[in-house]
């Protein structure tokens, strides 16, 4: 599901569903087993200010993400955690780098290419989005599911 929402900005944007990452097992950088993330979501606004909230089974926000230029802050289990940009605080918290200036292309149906990533956009009418990271290591996988 796509809307836009009153504001100054045409391009804010919100977007809602389901979100999944899995991310291969990396032995040399100390990550034996593959990690993976599963939630439902909203994501709002623009690659350079925005927020991300992932929501528990039974509709609860279970984590919130914020941004904008110089700051990024996570905030979980009572706790507000600050990075100085969106980008560090994805790695501390995934363990790898996500594209997400480019996910908010590919949300709206756009390819950008970002080295690296493989977006598959053949299913976005149907609100799938699929984009596969082969390098570099380790290899990564993201699958997006919007809400009609």
């Amino acid at each position: 599901m796509t809307r836009t929402i009153s504001t100054k900005d045409p391009e804010y944007k919100i977007w809602s569903g389901r979100l999944s990452l899995r991310v291969e097992a990396d032995p040399g950088e100390g990550q034996p087993q593959a990690q993976s993330f599963s939630a439902a979501f909203e994501l709002s606004g623009k690659p350079d200010k925005g927020e991300l909230q992932f929501f528990t089974p039974l509709g609860s926000t279970a984590a919130a993400i914020r941004w904008m230029p110089g700051l990024a802050l996570l905030q979980a289990k009572d706790e507000t955690r600050q990075f100085s940009d969106l980008s560090q605080l994805i790695r501390e918290v995934l363990g790898t780098d996500v594209p997400v200036g480019a996910l908010f292309a590919w949300l709206a149906g756009q390819t950008q290419e970002v080295d690296g990533w493989q977006v598959d956009l053949s299913s976005r009418e149907q609100g799938k989005i699929s984009a596969r990271r082969t390098a570099p290591a380790p290899m990564a996988e993201l699958r997006v599911l919007l809400d009609d």
